[in-house]
């Protein structure tokens, strides 16, 4: 028996959780009992979030390890590391143009109509340790266990490249080990599975608490920003099916199918960490070999967020205008540059688009405390571009494979959506 799939109960519960927080919200509004009753609510998103922490680190290890030492020699692993990156780079570059350009078009930051914090109101994130020399030096691990513990996904992948390139020169007497950490990738899977169980339950529960919170009033009020930024986020998803298609062909939009659960669980609990394990599944359904996805996914996951650098830069040119800072072209290109830098950091840093944000303020002289502007509504603004990191990265993998000869061109020609095609 085919499993079905839970894309429809997520979508539920989304509206669900929409609906009920709006009447809690419309019920309680300005009443203590209404941030308890939404602390209440989020306690079933936290618990499903703190589980997919609980196997993510393992999960990555494992996955990626296994596939590094598929990969086999070093200069094939080199070969598709570099090709991994020139399109994340491309991706990345994309994402920032199209922010950048739709903003100067767009002037969402002017006329706002509502008071503009004091400049020097604080908004209490460490800019000062977002640097370029620390991402460096955060990158290498001084302990697996250490990163592991933290869940550092970026020194996690750094371990697991090591591990698994040193596991592949191994040759025959590796393989005993490698065979062991398949089958720990095998129980996490399995774990993974019964854990998104709960997806249902935490989509509602992140919904509810959040339009509980903030009602949907705040929607309104920045209406004008958020729809820019969506309709930025459409327009780079196009751009990434089209690039898609474009390698892949017709089977993208299958693809395009395929990722709907995860997008939808990024989406509603503003969580990338969340889909991960989906897409993995994804990916096996629509044929990349696991030795690509498992190589791929984590790196996108720490290089190629797509959807939070177009956030970087709406944000950035909104507070500017906010502020009637003109920035010449110049200034702006430079600053696109900059957080093609410094958005590499992003991976496992808390709230780490606005800590980006805040830094790339400081450098051009705009007043920090314009992100009290939009603190607000982050947490819908956050759904968007979680929700793009998923199908960015997804892609990614899909052409990667077909570049690798690594994409089972039966597998996603098969008209079973669920239908799991075992690959190497």
């Amino acid at each position: 028996m085919k499993k079905a799939s839970s894309t429809p109960m997520i979508f539920a519960a989304m509206v669900a959780g929409i609906a009920v927080g709006y009447v809690c919200h419309e019920t309680w509004a300005t009443t203590k009992f209404m941030t308890d009753l939404a602390g209440y609510f989020s306690i079933a998103t936290d618990v499903f979030l703190r589980l997919i922490k609980m196997i993510i680190s393992l999960l990555v290890f494992s996955t990626l390890t296994v596939g590094i030492a598929h990969l086999g020699d070093t200069k094939t692993i080199g070969r598709v590391g570099i090709k991994a990156m020139g399109w994340f780079v491309i991706a990345s570059l994309a994402s920032l143009t199209i922010g950048m350009l739709l903003s100067n078009a767009l002037q969402l930051g002017t006329h706002l109509g509502l008071p503009l914090p004091d400049v020097n109101a604080s908004t209490n994130l460490k800019t000062s340790a977002f640097s370029l020399k620390d991402f460096i030096s955060h990158l290498f691990p001084k302990s697996p266990i250490e990163a592991m513990a933290n869940n550092e996904i970026l020194q996690i992948v750094i371990f697991s490249i090591f591990f698994g390139s040193a596991l592949a020169n191994l040759g025959e007497s590796g393989k005993k080990l490698s065979g062991m950490i398949d089958e720990l990738a095998h129980v996490m899977l399995k774990m993974t599975g019964a854990i998104m169980n709960l997806a249902p339950i935490a989509v509602f529960a992140a919904m509810a608490s959040v339009i509980t919170t903030q009602g949907l009033g705040v929607l309104v009020t920045f209406a004008k920003f958020m729809a820019g930024f969506y309709f930025g986020l459409a327009i780079l998803w196009g751009l990434l099916i089209l690039a898609g298609f474009a390698f892949i062909g017709k089977p993208i939009f299958r693809l395009m199918q395929l990722i709907r659960e995860p997008f939808l669980v990024a989406f509603s609990t503003a969580s990338s960490e969340a889909a991960y394990p989906k897409i993995l599944d994804a990916l096996d359904k629509f044929g990349v070999k696991r030795k690509i996805s498992s190589f791929v996914l984590p790196m996108g996951y720490s290089f190629n967020l797509d959807g939070s650098m177009m956030y970087c830069t709406f944000a950035v040119l909104f507070i500017a205008q906010a502020y009637g800072i003109d920035l010449p072209m110049s200034t702006q290109i430079t600053m696109l540059l900059l957080l093609m830098v410094t958005s590499k950091g992003m991976a496992g840093v808390p709230r780490a688009s606005l800590v980006v944000i805040a830094a790339t303020l400081n450098q051009f002289n705009i007043p920090e405390a314009g992100l009290l502007l939009i603190m607000g509504v982050d947490q819908f603004l956050d759904m968007g571009r979680s929700a793009t990191n998923a199908v960015g990265n997804s892609i990614a993998a899909a052409v990667i494979a077909k570049w690798e000869n690594g994409l089972d061109t039966e597998a996603h020609l098969t008209s079973v959506p669920t239908t799991v095609k075992k690959v190497a």
